[in-house]
């Protein structure tokens, strides 16, 4: 017999399609393909794993590459995100160089020893610093009566007379003439609009007299804005007083009517005593 009849007749006798017909068709198997030749058989029968394994590796490598090429157009679109990636990275390595730099950071100049101030110049600026202010002088205590306005008010006629080198007793009889005059507070006239303008004490109506000394600027005491103005109403007062010759002799109440020529010319000796006091708490 051929070998290629007894490899026939073996593989007929191998084949499960002629067993038993009795098999039903589910329960029959798929007849395999016939090999063409006996050697080519055997190579395939003794390398099965490396046929799977070569068919897995081009599996991978082909979906390797079509991976590969679905990324590449979208890369251009990575890029701008890498860069600034890193530039960021590039940045915090030059930052964290610069922080062992000597020449990063200038060195603070030592100060000269002139220039260094000596505890003890500090200490006396603190005291300077701590000295305080001059403040202004407490108000005169009011005597005789008079309250706090009438002993302000009071306080500068004598003030005023103290820089004219006024004697003490011409002091006393310019308190006591204001005393008379305006109880020393100062007039503003109600028929007088205009010295209502300035800072008064109270109002009066005695034709158009003003100030602490009810003056009249129509008699040509000077202006109702310096009338009102209790420095200069002073002033104006005492230099009449020092145009009356032998004024110093006169009683204080003659001497006020001398500057005054009142309706009243008594009524200022009331008001002498009171007046003494008042300038010999001042004066």
């Amino acid at each position: 017999m051929h070998p290629d009849d007894t490899f026939d007749q073996q593989t007929t006798q191998d084949d499960p399609a002629t067993q038993s017909t009795d098999r039903t068709s589910a329960e029959r198997p798929i007849p395999p393909v016939r090999a063409p030749h006996r050697g080519l058989r055997a190579l395939l029968a003794s390398t099965p794993a490396r046929v799977a394994l070569a068919t897995g590796l081009t599996c991978c490598l082909g979906a390797a590459t079509y991976i590969g090429l679905r990324q590449t157009p979208e890369q251009p679109e990575q890029t701008p995100v890498a860069e600034a990636a890193a530039e960021r990275v590039e940045a915090a390595e030059r930052s964290s160089r610069s922080l062992f730099r000597t020449d990063a950071t200038p060195t603070p100049a030592s100060p000269s020893p002139t220039e260094t101030a000596s505890p003890t110049a500090e200490a006396e600026e603190e005291e300077e610093e701590a000295e305080p202010t001059p403040s202004q002088p407490a108000p005169p205590q009011p005597v005789a009566g008079l309250t706090q306005t009438q002993m302000d008010n009071a306080k500068t006629i004598v003030d005023v007379g103290t820089e004219l080198n006024i004697p003490r007793r011409g002091l006393i009889v310019a308190i006591a003439t204001a005393m008379q005059e305006s109880t020393l507070l100062n007039y503003a006239n109600g028929g007088v609009p205009e010295s209502q303008n300035y800072p008064h004490e109270a109002v009066g109506w005695d034709h158009d007299s003003v100030g602490l000394f009810q003056q009249r600027s129509s008699s040509g005491w000077g202006s109702i804005a310096e009338l009102m103005t209790p420095t200069y109403a002073a002033k104006a007062f005492y230099q009449a007083l020092l145009q009356i010759p032998g004024w110093q002799e006169m009683s204080v109440a003659w001497a006020a009517q001398s500057v005054q020529v009142s309706a009243f010319p008594d009524a200022y000796a009331q008001h002498e005593t009171r007046a003494t006091t008042i300038v010999g708490a001042l004066a």
